[in-house]
């Protein structure tokens, strides 16, 4: 009782993440059954036909079902390799900055993408592409010699242009965590590479990566967790939705939500969320596994 009492600030601290968890990621889980049922709204939920695995069979048999999961793998392992290096070579460049002002004022600089909607990002990407009034297209490509090009249908600009966009919006998050690791080291060890002759390059391979190591296998793995999903804002709103691309920006996420916009099936929606859950639950206990092998202290769990 003594403890409770100790902790109970605490305690009520944490109830609006746990509330939060809960109504988010807990109570649709009652929904699952709903992947195995021709629903039919007349019926309700529960009254609705139990198909089996039918649902399921839309992701496997459409034509599109390859490019749609290779889409969605190599695009997440790209994000994944790039997105750790790059945030890494920015955190370690903000931990050299010694004006605390200026330190300050980089970070908010580099979280801000985080905090902007799609939808505005599509627009901002549409303003620099767009083949009217785009600044690539009137501004930058002629200073070049460069004719205009019409980005919106030549798709193989936009694995490209959809890594950088990412790169852009989420790097910035990533690279304040391990900021925050980076400091966190004793600076004694610095002091006494320097005194043995190390250099920067030598300091950062031999001291900081691997004090950090954990942090960067923690994040590696959650985001295999959510290899099979992609971020739907990224390859819907920012192509445009245009058809002339989607060979090389349609996944998963966007062809369950046009064949939803289509059919109305959420039936079929259903399946392709527990699909999506159930391999990246494999895949990050198949990691994890490889991991504790390595290294027991590294991995998650």
């Amino acid at each position: 009782m003594k403890k409770f009492k100790r902790y109970f600030p605490l305690f009520l601290l944490m109830i609006p993440g746990l509330l939060y968890l809960i109504v988010n990621n807990y109570m649709p889980m009652f929904g699952i059954f709903i992947a195995f049922k021709n629903i039919n709204y007349s019926k309700g939920l529960l009254g609705s036909e139990w198909i089996g695995l039918q649902n399921f069979e839309y992701l496997f048999k459409t034509s599109d079902a390859f490019i749609i999961t290779r889409n969605t793998i190599l695009y997440n392992l790209v994000f994944i390799v790039l997105g750790t290096i790059i945030s890494i070579a920015i955190a370690l460049l903000l931990n050299d900055i010694r004006n605390k002002v200026l330190n300050r004022f980089y970070q908010s600089i580099i979280v801000l993408p985080h905090l902007i909607s799609f939808v505005i990002v599509g627009y901002l990407v549409y303003a620099l592409l767009s083949v009217d009034s785009g600044l690539l297209n009137k501004t930058i490509l002629p200073m070049f010699g460069i004719a205009e090009i019409s980005w919106y249908t030549e798709a193989k600009y936009w694995p490209y242009i959809l890594t950088i966009v990412h790169m852009w919006k989420t790097v910035g998050l990533s690279c304040i965590i391990y900021l925050a690791s980076i400091i966190s080291i004793d600076p004694e060890y610095y002091e006494a590479a320097k005194l043995d002759g190390a250099s920067r390059w030598q300091q950062i391979r031999k001291i900081t990566l691997p004090l950090i190591t954990p942090v960067i296998t923690i994040l590696t793995l959650l985001a295999i967790g959510r290899i099979f999903y992609a971020d739907f804002g990224l390859f819907y709103q920012v192509p445009m939705n245009s058809g002339a691309v989607a060979d090389t920006t349609n996944v998963i996420d966007t062809y369950v939500f046009r064949a939803l916009m289509t059919s109305g099936d959420i039936g079929m929606s259903s399946a392709a969320g527990i699909y999506q859950s159930v391999v990246g639950f494999v895949l990050i206990v198949f990691s994890n596994y490889i991991v504790r092998k390595a290294n027991k202290e590294n991995a998650l769990f």
